[in-house]
């Protein structure tokens, strides 16, 4: 099985969008919806200090019907963050998300961040491991090395 950062280095979509934690939830929810993605890194001052999600709205905001558009990131955003590592395996990060129920993983080398895994991502991976296997069995089954 494939590590984190082979992962990454395959990654269509390398872009790791961020957003400070003193910004507006607002501006959070925009640039979710312009990028077509479901969770920003918080950061202050450079340094991982979060993770806000459409999970975390639906959640923190809207359920609770409040408006809170104006608040701050840092008011709705998880702080305790699991990361992983680049050397991790995807085994552990598809255990991680599943026992966590987590969707999105940062990934920090040395303490810097490097980049975000999603559930999405794991999926496509494990999908194209198990095509290749399958391509492999069926090739020893013709009898082609």
């Amino acid at each position: 099985m494939k590590t984190v950062a082979e992962v990454l280095r395959t990654k269509s979509n390398a872009l790791l969008y961020s957003i400070d934690a003193d910004d507006s939830l607002l501006d959070g929810l925009r640039i979710m919806s312009e990028k077509g993605i479901g969770a920003l890194v918080v950061l202050s001052g450079g340094r991982l200090v979060g993770i806000v999600s459409e999970r975390d709205y639906v959640r923190k905001v809207a359920l609770a019907e409040r408006s809170m558009l104006a608040a701050k990131v840092s008011e709705i955003m998880t702080r305790d963050v699991i990361s992983v590592g680049p050397r991790d395996s995807l085994q552990h990060c598809m255990e991680l998300m599943t026992e966590r129920r987590l969707r999105h993983l940062p990934v920090l080398a040395e303490g810097e961040l490097i980049g975000l895994l999603s559930i999405g991502d794991l999926v496509k991976e494990t999908i194209a491991e198990q095509a290749d296997l399958i391509r492999q069995l069926e090739q020893y089954i013709r009898g082609e090395h």
